[in-house]
Order: structure tokens, then sequence, then C-alpha cells
């Protein structure tokens, strides 16, 4: 009998597995977005100029705000699924309040600068209020959150659509458009804002306190925790008040805001949260793994476009890779147990 097939791999073969295994399999997305980019660029022709990448980008701002909100919320091991709707009301509102054709109220404070602070601060007010309700139903009366964040979604859907009147609301004031359809250096003004909420949030999770004992109630759930309700909270508001900006951004560049804005966003968000390495577990994820999933999902949207395919091959593509990176953290999971 072969005894040496029995023996358990040496200490020596654990840190040399440890050194490549850590760096990897965090960065791995990063790996298949330049895959993918680099196959693109060769085998689709138009594909490799800048309008490409400054199009993927933009493409990938508004659900790389809420991808930012959800994974705080799924790191704590909830679930928000409220963020499509929660951004649709914040737009419609906004709409409602400054639109000057059909429903809107034609609102024009003065002096006109104050429009941009006043409505962004109540755009966000209104997102945390209503992360606050949904995490005051999880937290405090145990009430599971995918339940709740559902039934969310469905009511504040409604509401959008009853509060307009199933219209559409145009005439927004330009110091609004001016954020929302601006470009600073040549770049949109959302392209910046998306990469100052990821640097932003990102030090956020890795350097602080904050992010840390998030990633641990995650990793334990359970209400022995001290502070794990207010940390849950905090990330429910936090995701609220996000995808709420992301809808008042929206409404700031939409010529035409009707009810019906980002519909299919929730979806591609948390395609892009589980591709860019956001454990469904709780208690692990990165926020430039979910930065590099938007951007991926995004530069799958513009080559279907260039090559002229039906939209319905991105949604084929995205439920794909949502599997293949539910196997994947499965697969990650056993790896960090055997190269810790």
């Amino acid at each position: 009998m072969d005894r040496t097939a029995a023996q358990p791999a040496s200490p020596t073969a654990d840190r040399r597995g440890s050194v490549w295994a850590g760096p990897v399999l965090d960065h791995i997305v990063w790996l298949i977005l330049l895959a993918v980019l680099a196959a693109f660029s060769l085998t689709i022709p138009g594909f490799f100029q800048a309008g490409t990448f400054t199009g993927i980008l933009q493409q990938s701002t508004f659900v790389g705000i809420l991808a930012v909100g959800l994974s705080l919320v799924i790191i704590a091991g909830q679930m928000d699924l409220s963020i499509e709707s929660v951004l649709a009301l914040s737009a419609m509102t906004t709409a409602l309040l400054l639109g000057t054709t059909g429903p809107g109220l034609g609102w024009a404070p003065d002096p006109p600068w104050l429009v941009v602070p006043v409505t962004l601060a109540g755009a966000i007010l209104l997102g945390g209020l209503i992360g606050l309700v949904n995490a005051a139903l999880v937290v405090r009366f145990k009430v599971n959150a995918f339940v709740v964040t559902l039934a969310a979604y469905v009511i504040l859907f409604g509401a959008a659509v009853a509060s307009s009147g199933n219209r559409a609301v145009s005439g927004l004031p330009a110091e609004l458009r001016a954020v929302g359809a601006g470009t600073i250096l040549d770049v949109p003004v959302p392209t910046w804002i998306l990469v100052a909420v990821f640097v932003a949030f990102g030090l956020v999770l890795a350097r602080t306190p904050f992010g840390r004992r998030l990633s641990m109630t995650g990793s334990r759930p359970g209400p022995a925790q001290d502070g794990a309700g207010r940390l849950v909270t905090i990330a429910f508001m936090l995701s609220g008040g996000l995808a709420a900006f992301a809808g008042w951004l929206l409404a700031a560049g939409t010529a035409r805001v009707t009810p019906y804005l980002g519909v299919g966003m929730l979806f591609e968000t948390f395609a892009a949260v589980v591709i860019g390495g956001v454990s469904l577990k709780g208690g692990a994820g990165r926020l430039s793994g979910v930065f590099a999933g938007v951007l991926l999902l995004s530069a799958i949207h513009a080559a279907i476009d260039i090559m002229g395919m039906p939209p319905l091959y991105l949604q084929v593509i995205q439920g794909a890779l949502v599997l293949t990176a539910v196997l994947l953290d499965t697969l990650k999971a056993s790896i960090r147990k055997r190269y810790p």
C-alpha cells in the first residue's frame, strides 16, 4: 500500500499556496475583465477605441452606485431588493418637484443654485428613511430581509407610478442638468461621481473600524453581537441613500423622466456585486472587485450593442455569470480553507 498518498501536504507547500491563492482570489474579477476586454478588442471591429471605453464608464454609473449600497448590506449578512424602486421614486420625486411639463410643479428656488443642494439632500434623506424602515422591520421585528425589501420594492414602484399618474415629466432646471449631463475634462460628471463613491466607500470598508465590524457582523450573524443591529441599520440606510442619490443623478441627466427609469437595474446590480466577489453568505467582499464586476457587465453590454445583437443575449450572459460567480464563491471558500 502506498503510504505517501495519505500524507498531508507539507507546511512549506501550504505557505507557498497561500502566497498565490490570496492575491489571485482577491483580484480574479480584474483578471477576467482584462481578458474579456482584450478578447473583445481583438475580435470585434470598432470596439478598441476611446469612445467605447468612455461609454463603458458611463454605462456603469447608476448600476455602480446601486452596487456600492447593495454590497454594504450583503456584507452585513442581509439583502436589499428595494434599491431599484428607491431609485425610481427618487427620480420621479425630483422631476415632479422641479419639472415644468406634465404633472411637474415647476418649483424654482431663489437663488437658482439652491436647486442642487436642496433636492440632493431631500433625495438622500428620502432614501435613508426608506432604508431605516427596512432596517427596523429586519432588526427589531425580525422579519426576513428578502421579504421586507421585496415588499418595499413593490410598494415604492407603485408609489412612483401613482405619484406621476403614470406620466412623464420634463423641463428640469439647467442647474440640475449641468450636474447630470455636464462634463469635466471631457469626462461626464456622473462618471467622476461614480469613481468618487467607489473610492470613498472602498476606504471606509477597508480602513475604518466600521468596515471591519460590518464584515464581522455578516460573517457571524446573530443578535448576541454587540451593536450588530446598529451596523445593519446603517448599512440599510446607506443603501437607501445611495439608491436615492442614483435616482436623483439619473433624473438630472435625463430629458424625460418616467416612473420606469431604472427598470432592470436590480438584477444587473446584483450580478455586478456577486461577480465582484461579495459573498452571499455575508462577511466578505471588496468594492474594488465590485467596480470590476460593474465594468465587466458594461463591457459585455457595449460589445452586444456594437455587434447589433438582441438585448436578450445580455440577460442570458448575466444569468450565466451570476451562476458562475456563485459557484466560484464556493470554490474560493474551499481554497481559502486549504490555503489560509
